[in-house]
Order: structure tokens, then sequence, then C-alpha cells
């Protein structure tokens, strides 16, 4: 839908934002034999992999996945496995997708800059590109290469060899991020078009479908807002003795340090039976304990 474009659009253009800021303050080539390799690759593929897994992290549905259960609705019926890998799949390529946007517009605008290539590859440029006495040895000329794209680094009479070698990596990096680009966007295109094809709905059965499961989810987060604040209200009103928020309180109730004692601690979430479970250590106070105790009336003087 227009949201999930405009979100890859946001998440692109901060990844463009954040590369450029990233390559203006960190980036310095070694500009030596066998460090160019592992540095420049180090600043291509590490933040790209890292903003893949981020990608996957932050989507809503790498987690229902994840910690999604069967429900017991289908346990009476023999699960159509064949359905359910298709559903898998379907969800992964969603997933994949989404998580992909940040990482490739880094690679593609690294690519595209071509700083980071030039760093890498200088060394491993062809021999024919070296200009000057051809009788050095193949570790000096490497030595000499790998120097490049340190511009102080490298002797006066070397400069125009330079500069062909530094045109001839910025072309191979740019083509190689125009290439990607265009591989992305045909990708996208034919993935959007095999989907369309293979879908069973119309195309403005498919808006409203589209439109349904986002108003759905907005609601449903707005109820769950409302019914755990409602529900936690409960717990809370009876530890304190009053509700939150309320104008005329007539009394308050004084917790007793075995009290705030039993729900001052750590604890995971805890499965009370089959259908249930204990939210906090309030939520099982409040369960388990009786009302009673202490109470002031905010009303006297004290």
């Amino acid at each position: 839908g227009k949201e999930i474009v405009i979100a890859n659009a946001i998440i692109a253009i901060l990844t463009i934002g954040g590369q450029q800021l990233f390559s203006f303050f960190t980036f310095s080539c070694p500009c030596h034999v066998g460090q160019n390799l592992i540095y420049g690759l180090a600043f291509l593929g590490v933040p790209a992999l890292i903003l893949l897994v981020v990608g996957y992290a932050l989507n809503n549905q790498t987690w229902r996945l994840v910690t999604g259960k069967r429900s017991p609705l289908e346990e009476e019926a023999p699960p159509n496995r064949l359905l359910q890998c298709k559903l898998i799949c379907f969800v992964l390529c969603s997933i994949t997708g989404r998580a992909l946007v940040a990482p490739v517009t880094w690679l593609a605008v690294t690519l595209i800059n071509g700083s980071y290539y030039i760093c890498a590859m200088s060394e491993y440029v062809s021999v024919h590109y070296y200009g000057a006495n051809p009788n050095v040895t193949a570790s000096e000329r490497r030595r000499i290469l790998a120097a490049f794209p340190c511009s102080q680094l490298v002797p006066p009479e070397l400069t125009r060899a330079r500069d062909e070698v530094i045109l001839l990596l910025r072309y191979q990096s740019q083509v190689a991020g125009w290439l990607l680009i265009a591989v992305v966007v045909i990708t996208v295109f034919l993935s959007y078009c095999l989907a369309s094809c293979f879908s069973p709905l119309s195309f403005l059965h498919f808006r409203y479908w589209n439109s349904y499961v986002h108003n759905e989810q907005e609601l449903f987060d707005e109820a769950t807002d409302q019914h755990s604040r409602l529900y936690a209200m409960q717990h809370v009103r009876k530890f304190f003795g009053f509700i939150p928020g309320s104008e005329n309180v007539k009394e308050i109730r004084i917790p007793s340090l075995r009290e705030w004692q039993a729900i001052s601690g750590l604890a995971f979430l805890k499965q009370v039976d089959e259908e249930h479970y204990d939210y906090s250590l309030l939520h099982d106070w409040a369960l388990k304990e009786s009302v009673n105790g202490k109470y002031l009336r905010t009303d006297e003087d004290p």
C-alpha cells in the first residue's frame, strides 16, 4: 500500500544520508597492501549486514513468524503442509523484501560513490596501468598500487597512472551500483506482477483487502491499549485503593512492607493455567491476595 511505499522511501533517504555522514566522518583508506581490501569490504558489507538484521528485527511479521504457534482451532483438522509452506514462504519473502531496502540502498550509494571500491581494489588493477619502470617486482608494484587511493603517498611521476587507475575503478564501481539498482527494480516489478497474476482477488478486491487489514490492525492496537489500561487499572486500584485520575478520592490504601516486596522484584511472564498468564508481579499479587490492609481517609487531617 501507500504506507509501505512511503516507509520504504523514508528508509532509503535516511540510509543515503547516514551513508554520506558515515563516509565523511569515518572512512580513511589505509593505503597498505592487504589492508585495503579488508577495510573497503568491511565498510561496504558490514553496515549492509547490520541494516539487514535491523530490518528483520523491526518488522512485526518476523516476530509473529518466530513466536507464532498453531491455533487450537487447527488441531482438530489435519494440517495442510503445502499451504503452510506456501504461507511461510510468502511471509519470508515479504519480510525479506522490506528488510532489503536499507542494505541495498547502502550498497548502491556506496558503489556509485566509489570510494570504498577504489580503496578495496586498487592493488588488484591490471599491471599495464602501472606506467613507470616495468622492471619492479610484483610485491613492489602492489605496494605502489595500494597507495593510489591516498594521493599524498603517490610520487609525482606516477600521478597520471594514479588518475587512470582511480578513473577505471570509479567507473567499475558506478557501473556495478547502477546494475544493482536495475536488478532490484526489475526484480521488484516482476515480483509484484507475479503476485498479482496468482492472486485470487481482483484489483479492487485486493485494494479493499489491504484497506481492511490496515484498519483492523489500527483498531486492534487501539483496543489493546485501552483494554490493557483498564485491566491494569483494576490491579493498581486494588493495591493503592483508588483509580488514577479520580478527582474525589475519599481514601487511599497503605500497602504493607510485605506487599511492596511482593511487587518489587524481577519476574518473567508466568503461566497460571492452560489459558491464562500473570503479566507482572502486581498482576500476580492482585489475583492472589484479598483486599485488606490499612486505609487512610484523605479528607481528614493527618
